[in-house]
């Protein structure tokens, strides 16, 4: 009777471990993975982190040492990141997190330690057994529709700043209109709306922005719009009228500064304080503020020039010619002869030559004679082809209703590359193609088909 009792117990006991041993379905794996704590990619479960900032005059050896990596691994870990991310380029008041594992067979140790080296970007340099490896991740981020409307007081960006909008708005609305709007003619009383996608990662943090998906920017009562369209294999801004808001020249060869002075043939000299010809436009800006080419052109000198220290003259179509003084230096690779293109880094603001303080003498010459640069007539470039007409303005009346607050999320354009995703349709109707050619009817129709069939 006990040996029966015994062999019962074995079997249920068998049982028991053969249930236990069960393979498990991909549902209840599933179901364990969603449960696991993944920080920067790596199952954090299995280990200690300690999080902190670099430290000012840190460096990645200094780091690495108080967690007990040697000078030897860390000379490793040098040779092998060059490519990826140089240690030298770590920067005080950055994130890192520190995986440190620890079991009781062995002494603590650190098996990753992950550096943020943007709000986006992070770098994982990795120490398992004997091995090193560095990689390169990005956080996933959502995005998220936005528009937004605001008063100007003082500037553009003392306007995103009091609406606590992004920062980086007010350079991509500076980008997108800079051939356009006189930001330096700013009003109080001027206005804008701007659609525009809003990053964010971990559901909360904003990390910047993405596309610009319409603005209208109104100044001195002139309302200007930014229609995005894809023309050419690339995703361009146009006013409404299809015009391109892309001009053959900047309305300015710097950001952030005001103007000091203006174009005038009677101006009293502030350091020899006799009144002459001052044949240009003052931008005050801090010292190394970059300097950037208004047109595609070509370096006609590059040197000192005098009164006006450090100066740059580009040679560009239509017999204009630009001029650059009192620079404290140039870019890197600029020589006489070189080609520029439009918006190209040339040169830093300084105070070179004749002058009470750091700023930027801009000058333009048309025929040898100079013009003021605040009042030169704008040609834009090439407008929306005949052939994207239609499409062109299904996107700007879909836009423009969105800044109006007049249209539904299902019709809001959200993308440039294929629009009749959303509901266009280029093929002419067959009432539009009875009335155009009222004698080919069915065959214009027929070739209308074909048309839309290809696409």
């Amino acid at each position: 009777m006990k040996s029966s009792n015994v062999l019962i117990c074995a079997l249920l006991w068998t049982g028991v471990a053969c249930t236990s041993c069960t393979p498990k379905s991909e549902k209840e794996e599933a179901e364990e993975e969603v449960f696991q704590n993944i920080v920067y990619g790596i199952a954090a479960d299995d280990y200690r982190l300690e999080t902190g900032e670099v430290a000012q005059g840190e460096t990645m050896g200094n780091l690495l040492g108080g967690f007990g990596i040697t000078p030897a691994t860390v000379d490793r870990l040098d040779r092998a990141s060059k490519e990826v991310f140089p240690l030298r380029n770590i920067r005080a008041g950055h994130k890192y997190t520190a995986f440190i594992h620890e079991d009781s067979l062995h002494a603590p140790h650190l098996d990753h330690l992950v550096y943020e080296s943007t709000r986006t970007d992070y770098v994982v340099f990795s120490f398992i057994d004997d091995s090193i490896a560095v990689h390169r991740e990005t956080k996933p981020y959502t995005l998220r529709r936005t528009k937004k409307s605001a008063v100007i007081n003082s500037s553009l960006w003392g306007a995103i700043m009091e609406q606590h909008l992004p920062y980086a708005l007010a350079a991509d609305m500076e980008d997108v209109y800079q051939w356009t709007v006189d930001f330096f003619g700013i009003q109080k009383g001027d206005n804008f709306t701007v659609i525009y996608d809003e990053l964010f990662v971990d559901d909360t943090v904003s990390v910047g922005i993405g596309r610009i998906w319409g603005a209208r920017f109104s100044q001195s009562g002139k309302e200007y719009y930014a229609i995005p369209f894809h023309q050419n294999g690339k995703v361009s801004y146009w006013e409404a009228d299809g015009n391109s808001l892309r001009k053959q020249l900047l309305k300015a060869p710097l950001k952030y500064s005001r103007i000091s002075s203006r174009f005038t043939y009677a101006r009293k000299h502030p350091i020899y304080k006799v009144y002459r010809p001052h044949t240009g436009v003052d931008y005050a800006a801090p010292k190394g503020t970059p300097v950037r080419a208004v047109a595609d052109g070509v370096v006609i000198f590059k040197g000192w020039g005098g009164g006006g220290g450090n100066t740059l003259k580009i040679k560009h179509a239509g017999n204009l010619q630009t001029g650059y003084l009192h620079l404290s230096g140039f870019a890197k690779g600029i020589a006489k002869g070189q080609r520029v293109v439009q918006g190209q880094l040339i040169g830093y603001v300084g105070s070179t030559g004749a002058s009470t303080g750091p700023h930027l003498d801009y000058r333009i010459w048309k025929n040898g004679t100079p013009i003021d640069p605040l009042k030169i007539p704008q040609e834009p470039a090439e407008p929306i082809a005949k052939e994207h007409r239609a499409a062109f303005e299904f996107v700007r009346d879909r836009i423009i209703a969105e800044l109006n607050g007049e249209v539904k999320d299902e019709e809001r354009i959200t993308r440039l590359d294929s629009l009749e995703l959303l509901g266009f349709d280029p093929a002419p109707t067959a009432s539009e193609t009875a009335a155009e050619q009222p004698v080919q009817k069915k065959e214009s129709a027929t070739s209308a088909q074909t048309e839309k069939e290809k696409r």
